[in-house]
């Protein structure tokens, strides 16, 4: 497999790259966030292993923008940042696997063979489709069952965010950090409002509701609306 690699700590970026090559992967390594994403944005890799304290761009906000970019490689965050709510900030900004260090190379190596057998992804695509709803990001339109659905901006963004995470809840804390980039005070409404505009723009002359909403968790779309 092709493995790209995130790491400025030489002893660390030496250790893993000699070890996964031993084992026959190609390994390109960065040191540095901003090259990282030069690179991410111009190549395809097979799995990437990002740690998270690196210069220049930080592993969780490259990873935030490749995610945005609709960049569906499988990526592994390995990092020192042991939380628990640093575990969960990781997965749901996109990544697929979180390894705190230290850790067993034998385990790091099991994870990247695991997500390198998963499925291929397709190429990224100019439209989006859950069920009866269709978007298409060029034209920055929205049908659902072929009549034009007219949004606001922010009530795009909002319905891109859910339409890019199809069967998976998408929290209201996402929500605010993608779509507001945290620009509000967290117990403001803002979500709620623009979320049940939008529901009423999708639901018009449908009896089912495009959007679900998960108690206590956050909204959802699937082929089952």
């Amino acid at each position: 497999m092709n493995v790209f690699l995130l790491e400025d700590d030489a002893e660390t970026a030496d250790f893993v790259a000699r070890g996964l090559k031993e084992r026959g992967h190609q390994v390109e390594l960065s040191t540095d966030g901003v090259t990282a994403l030069q690179r991410l944005s111009s190549a395809s890799f097979d799995v990437v292993v990002l740690d998270r304290m690196v210069p220049g761009i930080d592993g969780l906000s490259l990873l935030k923008a490749l995610r945005a970019a609709g960049d569906n490689t499988p990526i592994l965050m390995l990092t020192a940042m042991s939380q628990i709510h640093d575990r969960v900030t990781g997965l749901e900004e996109g990544a697929d696997d979180y390894l705190v260090k230290p850790f067993a190379f034998s385990e790091l190596a099991a994870r990247v063979m695991a997500l390198g057998r998963r499925p291929a992804t397709s190429e990224p695509t100019a439209v989006l489709r859950i069920a009866d709803v269709e978007m298409n990001l060029l034209r920055r339109e929205v049908r659902r069952g072929g009549r034009v659905v007219e949004l606001q901006p922010r009530e795009f963004m909002l319905l891109e965010q859910l339409m890019r995470s199809p069967g998976r809840i998408v929290t209201r804390t996402m929500l605010l950090d993608r779509v507001w980039n945290f620009g509000f005070d967290p117990k403001t409404n803002i979500v709620e409002t623009h979320m049940s505009r939008l529901r009423s723009k999708l639901n018009e002359g449908f009896s089912r509701s495009a959007i679900r909403t998960v108690r206590g968790a956050g909204y959802m779309m699937d082929d089952g609306v």
